[in-house]
Protein backbone atom coordinates (compact mmCIF):
# COMPACT_ATOMS: atom_id res chain seq x y z
CA UNK A 1 0.00 0.00 0.00
CA UNK A 2 1.38 3.54 -1.07
CA UNK A 3 2.29 6.04 1.80
CA UNK A 4 -0.48 8.27 0.04
CA UNK A 5 -3.22 5.09 -0.10
CA UNK A 6 -2.53 4.94 3.88
CA UNK A 7 -2.78 8.43 4.55
CA UNK A 8 -6.55 8.40 2.72
CA UNK A 9 -7.92 5.78 4.85
CA UNK A 10 -6.30 6.88 7.77
CA UNK A 11 -7.91 9.57 7.35
CA UNK A 12 -11.51 7.40 6.28
CA UNK A 13 -10.91 5.90 9.90
CA UNK A 14 -10.57 9.43 11.15
CA UNK A 15 -13.97 10.63 9.98
CA UNK A 16 -15.59 7.67 10.81
CA UNK A 17 -14.35 7.91 14.74
CA UNK A 18 -14.82 11.81 15.02
CA UNK A 19 -11.60 12.10 15.54
CA UNK A 20 -11.33 16.07 14.47
CA UNK A 21 -8.14 17.70 15.01
CA UNK A 22 -6.54 14.37 13.09
CA UNK A 23 -9.13 14.72 10.57
CA UNK A 24 -7.87 18.31 10.02
CA UNK A 25 -4.31 17.20 10.05
CA UNK A 26 -4.64 14.26 7.60
CA UNK A 27 -6.64 16.70 5.05
CA UNK A 28 -3.97 19.01 5.49
CA UNK A 29 -1.34 16.29 4.16
CA UNK A 30 -3.76 14.53 1.86
CA UNK A 31 -4.37 18.27 -0.06
CA UNK A 32 -0.17 18.80 -0.27
CA UNK A 33 0.07 15.25 -2.05
CA UNK A 34 -2.72 15.96 -4.17
CA UNK A 35 -1.71 19.12 -4.98
CA UNK A 36 2.09 17.62 -5.78
CA UNK A 37 0.01 14.91 -8.14
CA UNK A 38 -2.08 17.89 -9.88
CA UNK A 39 1.66 19.82 -10.33
CA UNK A 40 3.05 16.23 -12.11
CA UNK A 41 0.30 16.19 -14.52
CA UNK A 42 0.76 19.84 -15.53
CA UNK A 43 4.11 18.68 -16.66
CA UNK A 44 2.83 15.85 -18.84
CA UNK A 45 4.30 13.44 -16.16
CA UNK A 46 2.62 10.35 -14.40
CA UNK A 47 0.08 11.51 -11.71
CA UNK A 48 1.06 8.85 -9.50
CA UNK A 49 3.15 9.77 -6.33
CA UNK A 50 6.35 7.01 -5.61
CA UNK A 51 6.41 6.54 -1.85
CA UNK A 52 9.94 8.78 -2.09
CA UNK A 53 7.95 12.07 -3.08
CA UNK A 54 5.18 11.54 -0.53
CA UNK A 55 8.15 11.29 1.69
CA UNK A 56 9.66 14.29 0.15
CA UNK A 57 6.56 16.01 0.94
CA UNK A 58 5.63 14.98 3.97
CA UNK A 59 9.37 15.93 5.18
CA UNK A 60 8.78 19.21 4.30
CA UNK A 61 5.26 19.38 5.81
CA UNK A 62 6.90 18.82 9.25
CA UNK A 63 9.32 20.78 9.10
CA UNK A 64 6.85 23.87 8.40
CA UNK A 65 5.19 22.24 11.77
CA UNK A 66 8.30 21.96 13.39
CA UNK A 67 9.86 25.55 12.54
CA UNK A 68 6.07 26.85 13.60
CA UNK A 69 6.40 25.54 16.94
CA UNK A 70 9.50 27.41 17.97
CA UNK A 71 8.28 30.56 16.23
CA UNK A 72 5.27 30.68 18.49
CA UNK A 73 7.50 29.44 21.71
CA UNK A 74 9.53 32.71 20.75
CA UNK A 75 6.61 34.67 20.18
CA UNK A 76 5.07 33.58 23.95
CA UNK A 77 1.89 31.86 21.94
CA UNK A 78 2.01 28.47 24.12
CA UNK A 79 -1.09 27.66 22.93
CA UNK A 80 -0.44 27.62 18.77
CA UNK A 81 2.61 26.13 20.07
CA UNK A 82 1.63 22.53 21.41
CA UNK A 83 -1.10 22.71 18.43
CA UNK A 84 1.76 22.63 15.81
CA UNK A 85 3.54 20.61 18.09
CA UNK A 86 0.93 17.84 18.02
CA UNK A 87 0.73 18.22 14.20
CA UNK A 88 4.54 17.44 13.96
CA UNK A 89 4.18 14.20 16.02
CA UNK A 90 0.85 13.24 13.86
CA UNK A 91 2.65 14.03 10.51
CA UNK A 92 5.97 12.34 11.62
CA UNK A 93 4.55 9.56 12.65
CA UNK A 94 4.56 8.51 8.33
CA UNK A 95 7.83 9.64 7.82
CA UNK A 96 10.40 6.98 8.45
CA UNK A 97 12.85 7.03 12.22
CA UNK A 98 15.31 9.44 11.92
CA UNK A 99 18.66 8.40 12.50
CA UNK A 100 21.09 9.22 15.39
CA UNK A 101 24.24 10.93 15.61
CA UNK A 102 26.20 8.19 15.00
CA UNK A 103 24.93 6.52 12.05
CA UNK A 104 25.25 10.35 10.45
CA UNK A 105 28.81 10.23 11.19
CA UNK A 106 29.01 7.03 9.43
CA UNK A 107 27.95 8.18 6.72
CA UNK A 108 29.86 11.70 6.56
CA UNK A 109 32.76 9.28 7.22
CA UNK A 110 32.06 7.33 4.01
CA UNK A 111 31.06 10.07 1.95
CA UNK A 112 34.20 12.33 2.91
CA UNK A 113 36.54 8.97 1.95
CA UNK A 114 35.01 8.70 -1.23
CA UNK A 115 35.49 12.70 -2.09
CA UNK A 116 39.59 12.67 -1.12
CA UNK A 117 40.82 15.67 0.55
CA UNK A 118 38.04 17.80 1.23
CA UNK A 119 38.10 21.64 2.75
CA UNK A 120 35.73 23.75 4.21
CA UNK A 121 34.48 25.10 0.30
CA UNK A 122 33.26 21.99 -0.70
CA UNK A 123 30.35 21.81 2.62
CA UNK A 124 27.81 21.80 -0.35
CA UNK A 125 28.92 19.28 -2.18
CA UNK A 126 29.47 16.85 0.86
CA UNK A 127 25.43 18.06 2.30
CA UNK A 128 24.52 16.64 -1.08
CA UNK A 129 25.90 13.62 -1.02
CA UNK A 130 25.08 13.26 2.79
CA UNK A 131 21.43 14.28 2.07
CA UNK A 132 21.33 11.89 -0.86
CA UNK A 133 22.80 8.92 1.01
CA UNK A 134 20.36 9.43 4.20
CA UNK A 135 17.35 10.16 2.08
CA UNK A 136 15.18 11.89 4.36
CA UNK A 137 15.74 10.20 7.44
CA UNK A 138 17.97 12.93 9.12
CA UNK A 139 17.45 16.34 10.09
CA UNK A 140 19.48 18.79 7.96
CA UNK A 141 20.38 20.87 10.32
CA UNK A 142 21.98 18.57 12.31
CA UNK A 143 23.63 17.19 9.71
CA UNK A 144 24.92 20.40 8.77
CA UNK A 145 26.14 20.71 12.33
CA UNK A 146 28.05 17.35 11.93
CA UNK A 147 29.60 18.22 8.29
CA UNK A 148 31.13 21.09 9.60
CA UNK A 149 32.03 20.12 12.76
CA UNK A 150 34.07 17.55 11.00
CA UNK A 151 35.78 19.64 8.39
CA UNK A 152 37.18 21.69 10.79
Amino acid sequence: MSLHQKIQDDLTSALKAGDGFRVGVLRMLSSSLHNRSIEKKGKGQDTELTDEEALEILGREAKKRKEAAELYEKGGRSDLSAKEKQEFILVKAYLPEEVGDEEIGKVIEGVLANMGKVTQKEFGKVMGEVMKQLKGRADASAVSALVKKRLQ
